[in-house]
């Protein structure tokens, strides 16, 4: 079943564990696959909240820092691209990102929602209980939308608008797609339990002749030596169907990396692929309402409950403590930003309380599930400060024109969360740690702790995101630069891509 598989993961446990999950009970093991109505509704609202954090809020709070001349491109940039990667996932980037191919990349048995009805169901991250497909659907399909919709920060008021939704379209097939299946693909936590109760689940994760054959060979196990040696091949074909980074053991509970990260580096490689925009140092370039800014970042505060609360799939205790991580995080990063600015440039701008607020909500975004409330608040003081390093010593120290700091922001925020999520989701420190899914009783058991084990698994996951990413980028730019043309001319981005790309004005 599909299942948003960075949550409560399996960790490293014993095969024996499998054969204890395979003889519970059968009130139990045999309980019949539910749909919950109360977190079928949260989920429904989560995914608006999602929604509601790309158009309108990253439209606005993008629009509201470029000049008067571009606040329209960005504005539709950012509308059209979250239109066009909802049909894009309803054609192929569902089946893609959440269904059994390879390690890397899924297939397209889920192409155009091929055999999805109001019946079908996704694993959340309890045994026996689900949601509607559809729901985990559009709540994935707002993740896809806004991810892409990040990168136009970093290269507004300069690239032409058939480049953008070139660039986004390879770019999300390529980059966003292969990085959701590594690390959120799993065969979900049913699948972990071999028995004829659970033949959906099992058929789901290692195929239907495989799951006949290793049933078979359970009901002819004849003592507890034999019925673990199937067991733990079972095991074996069930991870060889989750995604790559999944395996690794790398926790990211709402897309540190996939959304961050990702978007984060095709910025940074967008900034420098592109150059500098025209009169960059020479003119003014400040942000021509931060009025807006300030609208639009203060929902898209709102609409992140709902990505990372949401990411839970669930409505219970643990959703609230990503809430609660996720107010936290944030306030402390804003205030932490702010006192930054003060100290080191003189005084405290709302520019800056803002900019932190974002940083502390991408740094907190995958950790909102594993920390405790006091991880949270140490993550969020480290965003706001390490992320007002970056976007003001780095990023003049490096000479690139990300021109929205989506890099110093997403990229910079993204890896610090990821590395600290491995840290602090240590129950030693206040986390929650992992979930061993083989273990009988789930609810309360938690694989242990190794900190080489886990921070190795948090650094593969941020230097694949990091190649990936900037290859398919930098690919997806030459494609463009020789089909469409990449930048406007020099007197097109003097006149503003409102009227050259849109024939419009913002303003009279």
């Amino acid at each position: 079943m599909n299942s948003f598989g960075i949550l409560r993961r399996l960790g490293h446990v014993l095969p024996a564990g499998i054969a204890l999950a395979a003889v519970m009970p059968a009130s139990i093991a045999e309980a019949a696959a539910t749909v919950n109505k109360g977190d079928t509704a949260w989920m429904l609202v989560a995914t608006v909240l999602v929604i509601l954090m790309t158009i309108p809020s990253l439209a606005i709070f993008y629009g509201g820092l470029v000049r008067s001349k571009n606040v329209l491109s960005v504005l539709m940039q950012v509308f059209i691209c979250f239109c066009m990667i909802a049909v894009l996932w309803f054609a192929y980037g569902y089946s893609v990102a959440f269904t059994n191919g390879t390690p890397f990349f899924g297939g397209l048995s889920k192409a155009f929602l091929t055999g999805v009805n109001i019946n079908t169901m996704a694993a959340t991250f309890s045994k026996e209980t689900y949601l509607p497909e559809f729901v985990y659907i559009i709540f994935q399909l707002t993740f896809a939308a806004i991810t892409p919709a990040l990168i136009v920060g970093a290269f507004a008021e300069r690239m032409k608008f058939s480049a953008v939704l070139l660039f986004l379209f390879i770019w999300f097939t390529f980059s966003y797609l292969p990085v959701a299946h590594m690390v959120w693909w799993w065969a979900g936590p049913d699948a972990y339990t071999l028995s004829a109760a659970n033949i959906d689940a099992v058929k789901a994760a290692v195929g239907e002749q495989a799951a006949a054959d290793f049933l078979a060979k359970l009901a002819a196990a004849t003592d507890d030596t034999a019925k673990t040696a199937v067991l733990s091949a079972y095991k074996v074909a069930v991870d060889a169907s989750n995604g790559w980074l999944f395996n690794w053991g790398a926790i990211d509970f709402a897309g540190g990396s996939v959304v961050h990260i990702n978007a984060g580096i095709a910025g940074l490689v967008c900034a420098l692929v592109l150059g500098k925009r025209v009169g960059l140092g020479k003119e003014p370039m400040a942000p021509h309402n931060l009025s807006l800014t300030v609208i639009g970042a203060a929902l898209l505060w709102v609409g992140w409950f709902g990505f990372n609360a949401g990411s839970n799939l669930e409505a219970n205790g643990l959703t609230a403590l990503a809430f609660l991580n996720t107010l936290l995080a944030t306030a402390a990063a804003a205030l932490a930003w702010t006192a930054g600015e003060w100290m080191f440039r003189g005084h405290p701008s709302m520019l800056g309380g803002v900019s932190g607020a974002i940083a502390g909500l991408v740094a907190i975004t995958p950790a909102c599930g594993w920390v405790g409330p006091t991880g949270a608040l140490i993550i969020g003081v480290a965003a706001g400060f390490i992320c007002l390093w970056s976007v003001v010593w780095l990023k003049a120290k490096l000479g690139y024109d990300d021109a929205l700091d989506v890099f110093g922001v997403h990229g910079i925020g993204g890896m610090l969360g990821a590395l600290l999520t491995g840290v602090f989701v240590n129950p030693a420190l206040g986390g929650v740690g992992v979930t061993d899914y083989l273990a009988t009783d789930t609810s309360s058991k938690v694989a242990d702790y190794v900190f080489s084990a886990q921070m190795t698994a948090q650094i593969v996951d941020i230097l694949t995101v990091i190649v990936l990413s900037a290859v398919v980028s930098y690919i997806a730019l030459m494609i463009c630069k020789v089909t469409v043309g990449l930048r406007v001319t020099e007197q097109e981005e003097r006149e503003g891509l409102d009227i050259i790309d849109h024939g419009e004005r913002a303003y009279n």
